[in-house]
């Protein structure tokens, strides 16, 4: 397991020097408090901005990685120690991150209900003064908000990039072999069947050591077949994975498993891109982050449709992963991490972030120019846009525990299909399990 530890240090100034044994202090009285906190978020103030200020980072593609080690090399407002975690390490370890009495200020992950949760047992800083005024977040969108609030609607989280799911293919792949992206869900089994006919694998997927792709698709077609609202019950624990409406789900991801790479098994989500920019395999749904997977003379080339409607009286609705920042309640300087959530939401700091990441995430301020975005990211922003529905992904809908029977159960179903029955019953029985502890 990877760690990477980087620490970016500017010049102190003689009022910084002077302040410093009064720093500690104050340092010290906060440690003995925070510790007590209770219930709901905790506080917005404390520390001061001055002193360490340490960074948890599970960014690990090379672009992004070092995107953000730029902005955090730049920031003015004191010293940053950025460390590097692999992301299953990360995830791993996140609540004894947040639960240690010498907790890093910020962390980087996402929103939705995992933040929710950590929020519930008080490990988690109230930024709601970050949404107010003329904080960085003021300007922010509605839904944006909503996600990034806490039951007790305070702000725990800081969102700086979103990204879409689609289906991703490459336009000249497309072209030579004489097809079109599909507008109906019976066409896209057309397609897929014509690509076959071709001896071109139609789908790929990446299950080895990011099992959690199997949610890709058991997501959408919850979505297509059962609707959002539907979809986000399932994961909260109101229906059961053994109920006749995923039963109908799961009969429809058995139709597309005849279409699938037979190495996607043996696929990382980086690897299963591969075939894809080879033109052995055509389609790749996945988040849009898929871009970095490919190599650049091939990035024009990439273009996406959305999963056909399967149902039509289901409004649309499509994937939004949203990522960024919390801090933590437990952090020896409250203050130094708002600071540096404040500089990381800014709309310079996430044009500069998406511009060197080479990613194709969108930026959650309004205040970011998207104009010179390139046609693949603005036809993103417009998906986005003319949905009527937006989910996260299984994991951030629910929680990394329940995901985490999602991937035993659709790793299995996906070898043996004509298993389903059993399959399912033991994803119930395992999900019961994690809504009951």
């Amino acid at each position: 397991m990877s760690k990477r530890t980087t620490t970016y240090k500017r010049a102190l100034t003689r009022r910084e020097l002077l302040a410093g044994g009064m720093t500690l202090g104050a340092a010290s009285l906060l440690a003995a408090c925070v510790g007590t906190t209770s219930g709901g978020s905790g506080g917005g103030g404390g520390g001061t901005s001055s002193g360490l200020i340490t960074l948890q980072n599970s960014i690990q593609d090379a672009d992004p990685k070092a995107a953000l080690e730029a902005l955090v090399k730049a920031y003015p407002g004191g010293d940053v120690t950025m460390n590097s975690v692999a992301t299953e390490q990360f995830r791993a370890q996140l609540t004894n991150y947040l639960r240690s009495g010498d907790s890093p200020e910020v962390l980087s992950w996402y929103a939705g209900s995992v933040a929710r949760s950590y929020a519930e047992e008080g490990l988690l800083l109230d930024v709601s003064s970050l949404w107010e005024g003329d904080g960085a977040c003021a300007g922010y969108s509605d839904a944006l908000r909503s996600l990034s609030s806490d039951a007790a609607g305070k702000q725990i989280f800081v969102p700086t990039s979103y990204y879409w799911w689609s289906v991703f293919y490459k336009k000249s792949a497309f072209e030579k072999w004489g097809v079109e992206p599909p507008t109906s869900w019976d066409e896209f089994h057309a397609l897929c069947e014509n690509l076959s006919g071709q001896g071109i694998v139609p789908l790929t997927n990446g299950l080895s050591s990011t099992p959690w792709m199997a949610s890709g698709w058991f997501d959408y077609l919850d979505l297509r077949i059962n609707g959002a609202q539907y979809h986000r019950e399932l994961l909260a624990g109101e229906h059961a994975f053994n109920d006749p409406e995923v039963v109908a789900v799961m009969e429809e991801y058995k139709r597309l498993i005849p279409y699938f790479d037979k190495n996607a098994a043996s696929y990382t989500a980086q690897d299963a891109a591969t075939p894809v920019a080879q033109d052995k395999s055509a389609m790749y749904l996945v988040g849009a982050f898929v871009s970095g997977y490919f190599p650049e003379d091939q990035r024009d080339d990439l273009d996406f449709f959305s999963v056909p409607v399967i149902n039509d009286s289901v409004p649309t609705a499509e994937e939004a992963p949203t990522d960024g920042f919390f801090a933590a309640a437990r952090s020896d300087n409250h203050q130094g991490a708002l600071d540096l959530l404040s500089y990381l939401a800014s709309a310079e700091s996430q044009q500069q972030y998406i511009e060197q990441s080479k990613s194709s995430n969108l930026p959650t301020s309004p205040d970011v120019d998207t104009s010179s975005f390139s046609p693949l990211v603005q036809k993103g922003i417009e998906l986005l846009n003319n949905t009527e529905e937006i989910t996260q992904f299984f994991n951030r809908d629910s929680s990394d525990a329940l995901q985490a029977t999602a991937d035993t159960a659709l790793t299995k179903f996906l070898a043996q299909p004509d298993s389903m029955k059993s399959i399912l019953d033991e994803w119930q029985t395992a999900a019961e399990g994690v809504f009951a502890s």
